[in-house]
């Protein structure tokens, strides 16, 4: 006999052996009405857990109205919104140079992109990640967005000969 075929019998057995060991602590368990105990604790914990339906739809419907709020004006909402003017999705056609940034947090990303259609999908990437500084996070959006284009002009001037189809 090979060593894998003693491998695959050691782990055959060692699977079997589990599985008896789990039927009989589970019928001592039933046996003793240790498992209807166990049974009626999980129930009562997941019943205090619970948020009812209801409840789930008040938050969600709140904070459809905020970000309404927020998306009509600056200061409108407690949620910070931005339009982002984005009206339909990728098709995969897609080819040429594309820039991208991802605002989250304290940092966003700069990203460019070589796309090269659905055959050569990505064909070049590189990002840059930019801290804000934490004035720019309570300050105006004019502010935070002048910031950003600074930042995005400078990634752009680094653009080298490998973006190029």
């Amino acid at each position: 006999m090979g060593k894998v075929a003693v491998g695959a019998a050691v782990v055959c057995t060692a699977a079997v052996c589990a599985a008896a060991a789990a039927l009989v602590v589970r019928h001592r368990m039933r046996s003793s009405g240790r498992w209807a105990k166990a049974m009626a604790i999980l129930t009562e914990f997941e019943e205090k857990c619970g948020t009812p339906i209801g409840k789930l739809r008040q938050v969600a419907d709140a904070l459809t109205v905020e970000m309404q709020a927020g998306l009509a004006s600056e200061g409108g909402s407690k949620l910070k919104m931005l339009i982002s003017y984005v009206d339909n999705l990728p098709t995969g056609d897609e080819k040429g140079l594309f820039y991208a940034l991802d605002l989250g947090g304290t940092n966003f990303r700069v990203l460019r992109v070589q796309l090269g259609c659905k055959d050569k999908n990505v064909v070049e990437k590189e990002f840059e990640e930019v801290s804000i500084p934490p004035h720019l996070m309570v300050g105006t959006s004019e502010a935070l967005f002048d910031f950003i284009a600074e930042a995005l002009a400078k990634f752009i001037a680094t653009e080298g000969e490998d973006f190029h189809l």
